[in-house]
């Protein structure tokens, strides 16, 4: 019953939807959690450099991707573009990684809530909670995209509000406004007296590199807004919107929430046992601070594994959809959710984290490095889709004022996303090469994506003898690609 001859999907999305979906997307518990560790690992002045060259990154490649969605708003995005700008093969495993990502991630973010719910239920078993927040996040998927815009907009929320106030608060704390005195900026040039390392390069280039690499993880999921807009209300005028305010708020709250750390937490002291947002609330006499924080972790959990169901569900459908997945993946229901994309991306998840249950150090410490590398493998390809989509523009006589959106200063943005995600890409795995030995399982786990990827494109190619697209052959055209309205 509600099946529909159609396999359609519905722009159910709203403007307020799209903004927080990439908000949401990228405001995880790497910022939460982690950024203490990345104030330690650099100091306060090297952490902010490192957070500043990977928005840098962000923004081109959000405007990149902008120009190219707001062009043409598939659901398939990327992946979509990959098989048109640059050759069927390279989407193929552009859209495989990506789904493979976010399905483990779903896994990952439920092992994560579990553990969270520890804190206030040690008693209860953690596969309760993995199961039951699996099946709240398959609930919200299952209804409409809307109503996975609606709970992403009340989880994206809740993260929002909780750094604006951590952001207020440090301020305060800073100027003596609230807390015994004022602090001032003397942290950015502390001195520890164990190394004699002082800030705020405390630790040089080595350290600015480390936190490059961390801070990228931190920033993934802002490419949600290039999946959403196959399923945005009028997406010619709302994703530029949204990729415009979007990047100005992250960075905000970012590097915010990166010179509030610096400032409050001498940074030899900084994301050692305990988050520096509990840290910093419990200093400013929040009652409850740390259940207060880990309620906010939790939403930003669960935001996380509802924002994966939906990525990995539209790019399995998107797939289908151009026979780069089994044909049954495009089934739709009355509401516009390709249900048998989200079941099998939800049992994929399950069975990852069953994986998890019982092979903790082994297979799942793999899937779950694979599955890291996929999102800037996928950042690569839409560097490379926006400059050959571009080139292609010009190449046609096409002319470039029709572009609803244009992303600034080509080719220099594409290009310096691209070298950046390169860099960040082969740098996954440098601390376990040393002078005196090489820590093989480490480093294979780091790399362990990339073979995978190149391996989906050169099977598929090799078996559907693609070739990369001529310029002046490629397929600017929109027609069957709107969705539903």
């Amino acid at each position: 019953m509600g099946e529909v001859k159609t396999d359609e999907l519905k722009r159910g999305l709203k403007p307020r939807h799209l903004q927080m979906i990439a908000i949401g997307g990228a405001i995880g518990t790497g910022l939460f959690l982690a950024s203490g560790g990345t104030v330690q690992q650099a100091g306060p002045g090297g952490a902010l450099v490192a957070y500043i060259l990977i928005g840098v990154m962000v923004y081109f490649l959000m405007t990149s991707l902008g120009e190219m969605a707001t062009f043409m708003p598939v659901t398939g995005s990327f992946e979509t573009y990959a098989s048109r700008f640059v050759d069927p093969a390279f989407g193929f495993a552009l859209g495989w990684n990506y789904w493979y990502n976010w399905a483990i991630t779903v896994a990952v973010e439920m092992v994560a809530g579990a553990m969270i719910m520890q804190y206030w239920f040690p008693g209860v078993p953690a596969l309760v909670w993995s199961v039951g927040f699996l099946v709240l996040l398959f609930g919200l998927n299952m209804l409409s995209a809307k109503a996975y815009g609606e709970s992403e907009f009340w989880f994206a929320s809740i993260k929002v509000v909780a750094v604006l106030v951590f952001l207020a608060i440090g301020v305060a704390m800073i100027f003596g406004i609230i807390g015994d005195h004022h602090i001032g900026l003397s942290n950015f040039t502390f001195l520890d007296p164990k190394s004699g390392a002082k800030g705020p390069f405390p630790f040089g280039f080595k350290g600015i590199l480390m936190v490059f690499l961390i801070a990228g993880f931190s920033f993934q999921g802002t490419e949600l807004v290039g999946i959403a807009a196959g399923e945005s209300e009028d997406p010619e005028k709302n994703v530029p919107k949204a990729i415009k305010s979007v990047f100005w708020r992250i960075i905000i709250f970012y590097l915010g929430a990166i010179f509030i750390i610096s400032a409050l937490i001498p940074f030899t002291q900084a994301g050692v046992t305990t988050s520096s947002f509990t840290v910093i609330f419990e200093r400013a006499g929040i009652a409850g601070a740390a259940s207060i924080m880990n309620a906010v972790v939790l939403t930003s959990v669960l935001s996380c594994g509802n924002s994966g169901m939906y990525a990995a569900s539209r790019m399995l459908y998107a797939m289908a959809k151009e026979g780069r997945a089994p044909k049954f993946l495009c089934k739709v229901n009355l509401r516009g959710v390709p249900v048998n994309a989200l079941v099998i991306t939800t049992l994929v998840a399950s069975a990852s984290f069953l994986v998890g249950l019982y092979a903790q150090e082994t297979v799942y410490m793999w899937l779950v490095a694979a599955s890291g590398l996929a999102g800037f493998i996928a950042w690569v390809g839409i560097a490379i889709c926006h400059y050959r989509f571009r080139k292609a523009f010009v190449v046609q006589g096409k002319d470039l004022a029709k572009l609803k959106y244009k992303a600034k200063l080509f080719p220099f943005g594409p290009i310096l996303a691209l070298v950046l995600c390169v860099i960040v890409i082969l740098g996954q795995g440098i601390t376990y090469f040393t002078a005196d030995s090489i820590d093989w399982k480490n480093v294979i786990a780091s790399y362990i994506g990339l073979p995978l990827f190149l391996l989906l494109w050169l099977v598929y190619k090799v078996k559907n003898k693609t070739k990369i697209v001529n310029l002046k052959e490629i397929d600017f055209s929109t027609k069957h690609i709107h969705n539903k309205k």
